[in-house]
C-alpha cells in the first residue's frame, strides 16, 4: 500500500486525507500546529466563542461528498441550517438592504430600496447561473494543466461561449452595464472579494459567485464554522489517517526525480508520494530549496489580506444579521488604495459576523461576538501596528455613524489578527488569504497546478493552487488532487 505525506492540516489537507483513505493509501499528515484546520480555527475568551477564520459556508453538498466517498453519512458528523437572509448591507447615505436568500424578496427589496426593476435582478441571477454551470465545469471541476480536460466536449461547448461570460470586461463593468444603479454595482461588484480580488480588474467571469449565495444558498453549521474543520478531522481519525501535530516539515526530499520523503526537524519520514497543502510559494522556496522555481505562477500579484478584530460586545443589535457589511463611500478608491497603494483606506468597507444570532452559547446572555473584518493588503512591511490602531479608529467611528451608537462603551473585550500573525500560524506567504489574486483574465490559468511536472509524485492542494481559495474551492481542490493521485498510482502499477 503506498504511502503518502501531507504537510498541512487546512481543510483541503484534510478533505484530501480522508479521500485518499478511501482510495487505499497510507497517509501520515504532518502539522506545524498543535491543533488542525489551518485558517479554519476557533478560539474561546472570556465567555465568548470566535470562529477565527472563514465565516461564510456555501455548497455543503462539497463537504457532504468527502463522508459519501468514505460511506458515512454525513447528517452523523455535522449539522447545518440554511440562511433566509445571507447579508444585511448598510451604506453611507442611510440606505439599509436585506439581501433575501430568495430570489423574488430579493429582487423587490432591490427594487424598493435602490429603484432597480425586479426583472433587472432576476436576469442577473439568471446570468449568473449560467456562468457558473458553463465556466465552473472549466475552472473549478477539472485540473486546467491535464490535456483530457480540455478534450471533455462539455469543456469544448463552454470555451466557445467564453467571451460571452465576461472573461473580456471586467467585474465592475459587467456589473455597471447588467444592473446600472451605483448601489446595486458596489453590492455585486462585492464578490471580488471572495477570493481577495479587485472588481475593477477582476474579470467578469467572477460575477458567477453571486450564484452561490442567491441561487444555491447560504448556511451555517450548528455549532460554528469549526464545526467542519471537527467533523473532518474526526473523519479522518476514523478512517485511519495519522497525524503528527507540532511537526514541523523542514524539506522534501527529492532523489533524482522523485519525491522520496519529507524530513522533520528530528526525523526523516519515507514516503511514495507528497501533497503540500502548505503555501505553494512557501513550499519551493523552504521546502525545496534546491529545485528551480516555477517563477511563472510564483511572482502573481497576491490577494488581499485582512486585518479582523474579535471583539466581545455586552448588548445584542437587533439590527445586525449573522453577515452585515457596512460599505465605502468610494469603493474604486477602496480597491486602488489596497491594490496600488498597498495600504488600507480611510473609509474601509466593513464586515461583521456575529454566530451568535444563530449559535447563542457563542456569547454570555445579552452580548455578542463580533468578528469584524476589512480587507488589507498582503504583508509587504507596512508598519502594521500604526495601521492597526488608526484603522481600528476609522472602523468604531463607521459603525458608530451608521448604527447610530457609541460601539466603545459596549467593547468589552478584543483580541487581532492581522497579515504578520495569518502568515506566522498559517504560513500564507504575505498573509495573502487566498494565494494569488484574479486580477486578470488569466488569473485562473495561472494557478499552479495540483500537481509537479518536474518532480514525480509531487502534489498540491489547497488556496493557493488549483483552483483557489475559500471553503468550496479548497474542497474542490482536495477532489482534483486526491483524483490525480490515485490515477498517478494506478499507472504505476499498471
Amino acid at each position: 500500500m503506498a504511502h503518502m505525506i501531507i504537510i498541512g492540516s487546512g481543510i483541503a489537507g484534510l478533505a484530501t486525507a480522508c479521500r485518499l483513505r478511501t482510495h487505499g493509501f497510507d497517509v501520515t499528515v504532518l502539522e506545524a500546529n498543535a491543533y488542525p484546520g489551518g485558517k479554519l480555527t476557533e478560539f474561546s475568551q472570556a465567555g465568548f466563542r470566535f470562529d477565527a477564520g472563514p465565516s461564510l459556508f456555501t455548497m455543503p453538498h462539497l463537504l457532504d461528498e468527502v463522508f459519501i466517498q468514505a460511506g458515512r453519512n454525513p447528517r452523523d458528523y455535522y449539522t447545518y441550517r440554511q440562511l433566509d437572509t445571507t447579508c444585511h448591507y448598510f451604506y453611507e447615505d442611510g440606505t439599509r438592504l436585506h439581501a433575501y436568500a430568495d430570489q423574488d424578496r430579493l429582487s423587490r427589496e432591490l427594487e424598493n430600496k435602490l429603484g432597480v426593476e425586479r426583472e433587472n435582478v432576476i436576469h442577473y441571477l439568471k446570468q449568473a447561473r449560467h456562468v457558473y454551470e458553463t465556466a465552473g465545469s472549466i475552472f473549478l471541476e477539472n485540473s486546467l494543466h491535464r490535456a483530457e480536460t480540455w478534450l471533455n466536449k462539455k469543456v469544448a461547448r463552454a470555451l466557445l461561449q467564453i467571451n460571452r461570460l465576461g472573461i473580456h470586461e471586467t467585474l465592475h463593468k459587467r456589473n455597471q452595464r447588467l444592473l446600472t444603479e451605483p448601489r446595486a454595482v458596489q453590492l455585486f461588484d462585492r464578490f471580488a472579494t471572495y477570493n481577495g480580488s479587485d472588481p475593477y480588474r477582476a474579470p467578469g467571469i467572477l460575477s458567477s459567485i453571486p450564484h452561490l449565495e442567491f441561487n444555491l444558498g447560504v448556511f451555517i453549521p450548528t455549532t460554528g464554522m469549526h464545526d467542519i474543520t471537527q467533523s473532518l478531522f474526526r473523519l479522518a481519525t476514523e478512517l485511519g489517517v495519522q497525524f503528527r501535530f507540532n511537526t514541523t516539515a523542514e524539506e522534501i526530499q527529492v532523489a533524482g526525480e522523485a519525491v522520496t520523503g519529507v524530513r522533520t526537524h528530528d526525523e526523516m519520514i519515507s514516503a511514495d508520494g507528497v501533497i503540500s497543502n502548505q503555501d505553494v510559494y512557501k513550499t519551493y522556496h523552504r521546502l525545496l530549496p534546491n529545485l528551480p522555481k516555477p517563477v511563472r505562477y510564483l511572482t502573481q500579484e497576491r490577494s488581499s489580506s485582512a486585518l479582523i478584530f474579535y471583539w466581545g460586545i455586552n448588548r445584542q443589535f437587533p439590527e445586525l444579521h449573522l453577515h452585515n457589511i457596512i460599505f465605502s463611500k468610494d469603493y474604486q478608491q477602496e480597491f486602488s488604495t489596497l491594490f496600488r497603494a498597498k495600504a488600507i483606506s480611510n473609509d474601509p468597507t466593513i464586515y461583521i459576523n456575529i454566530t451568535s444570532k444563530y449559535c447563542p452559547d457563542d456569547a454570555p446572555e445579552g452580548c455578542e461576538n463580533w468578528f469584524v473584518m476589512v480587507n488589507v493588503p498582503a504583508n509587504q512591511q507596512q508598519d502594521w501596528n500604526e495601521l492597526i490602531q488608526a484603522t481600528r479608529q476609522k472602523i468604531i467611528s463607521k459603525i458608530n455613524r451608521n448604527l447610530k451608537i457609541n460601539l466603545e462603551e459596549h467593547l468589552v473585550l478584543e483580541s487581532v489578527l492581522d497579515p504578520i500573525l495569518i502568515e506566522q500560524r498559517t504560513s500564507s506567504y504575505q498573509g495573502s488569504l487566498y494565494g494569488t489574486s484574479s486580477n486578470s483574465k488569466l488569473a485562473a490559468f495561472l494557478r499552479h497546478p495540483n500537481f509537479s511536472n518536474a518532480i514525480k509524485n509531487l502534489f498540491f492542494c489547497g488556496g493557493s493552487v488549483h483552483p483557489g481559495g475559500g471553503i468550496p474551492l479548497c474542497l474542490q481542490s482536495a477532489r482534483i488532487t486526491s483524483e490525480l493521485v490515485a490515477k498517478q498510482f494506478q499507472r504505476q502499477r499498471v
